[in-house]
């Protein structure tokens, strides 16, 4: 919690902060852009911090943005694929890649590292071959499909919520219930902490591990559906492009340790809340772009060092407890 707490404040200075050097950072327009955009990373957030949770990492995501963002439009408007067929297709693509690789992790004993880098490089792949490396898009077909991603809804005068807020309210629900009052949650958890522990308290820990990879793609599948619809093209070559480290900046800094069994729903969407702040304010307040991927890495770095220092105070403290009982 207390976690939370600080990564709430670093949020809120941080806007407030960007909001002194930029008069356009309050509009409507720009607050309403970050919190669709804040919404739909939060999606793949949450996913990813499933994941962490159990000790594993997911560098596929973005790849499998790409995948399931350029087949979608790809089936509607090349082969002609009755909605009905191609959307349920792409999310169930989506879920059988988090099989696939849960399946090599816990069955063959591959690391979770080289399994996600060969899946980052191979989704891609396949998405710029069958497109031979063209735009796919909707065009000004499928209006009603795009609803989906672009409604508002009125919330104040002058200012709307962004659709996808609805998608990650109901995903964020489902998964912190999940995580925090079901059996299944609390055996993720003890997954992270310790694995072989788990293991000999009869926990399932092969289908745990598989169930995290399969909830991981399968919301960055829906991530990508929302993704291609809000844009409403995709170009294979970077759609979708880093959004895994995105994703894992805002699991690390909502509180999930990257060695697994610690993590919060709330401190995750806090984590992607920040993430577009900290994009937009560099948008609105500095005309260096390119200096992003430098304040991600930075934001990783220091996340894990914040997690480092912390474990060993705590370490410390359970020792000097653990001694002062003894003498006692």
């Amino acid at each position: 919690m207390k976690k939370i707490f600080g990564i709430l404040g670093l949020l809120l200075v941080v806007c407030l902060v960007t909001a002194s050097l930029s008069d356009s950072f309050l509009s409507a327009y720009n607050v309403e852009n970050v919190l669709r955009r804040s919404a739909l990373f939060g999606i793949l957030s949450i996913g990813v911090a499933f994941v962490i949770i159990t000790g594993g990492i997911d560098l596929s995501l973005g790849s499998v943005v790409c995948l399931v963002g350029c087949a979608l439009p790809w089936l509607l408007t090349v082969h002609h694929w009755p909605l009905i067929i191609a959307l349920p297709t792409v999310l169930a693509l989506a879920l059988a890649i988090g099989l696939f690789h849960g399946l090599l992790i816990t069955k063959l004993r591959i690391q979770p590292f080289i399994v996600t880098l060969c899946g980052l490089l191979l989704y891609r792949g396949i998405a710029r071959g069958f497109t031979g490396d063209q735009t796919v898009g909707f065009g000004n077909e499928f209006k009603s499909l795009r609803l989906l991603a672009t409604w508002k809804l009125p919330f104040l005068p002058g200012f709307d919520l962004p659709a996808p807020l609805l998608f990650l309210g109901v995903v964020a629900i489902v998964a912190a219930v999940f995580l925090n009052r079901t059996i299944f949650g609390r055996y993720l958890l003890a997954l992270g902490r310790n694995p072989q522990a788990a293991t000999y308290s009869g926990i399932p820990t092969e289908r745990m591990t598989v169930l995290a990879y399969v909830v991981s793609s399968g919301l960055a599948g829906l991530g990508g559906v929302l993704f291609v619809l809000d844009v409403n093209s995709a170009q294979p070559v970077d759609f979708g492009n880093f959004y895994e480290l995105y994703a894992i900046a805002a699991a690390v800094l909502g509180g999930c340790s990257l060695r697994g069994g610690e993590g919060s729903i709330a401190g995750v969407l806090v984590g992607a809340t920040l993430m577009q702040v900290l994009r937009n304010m560099i948008t609105l307040v500095t005309t260096r772009n390119n200096v992003e991927f430098a304040i991600i890495g930075a934001v990783i770095l220091v996340g894990v060092i914040a997690d480092e220092i912390a474990r060993r105070i705590a370490a410390r403290h359970r020792a000097a407890q653990a001694l002062q009982n003894a003498q006692a």
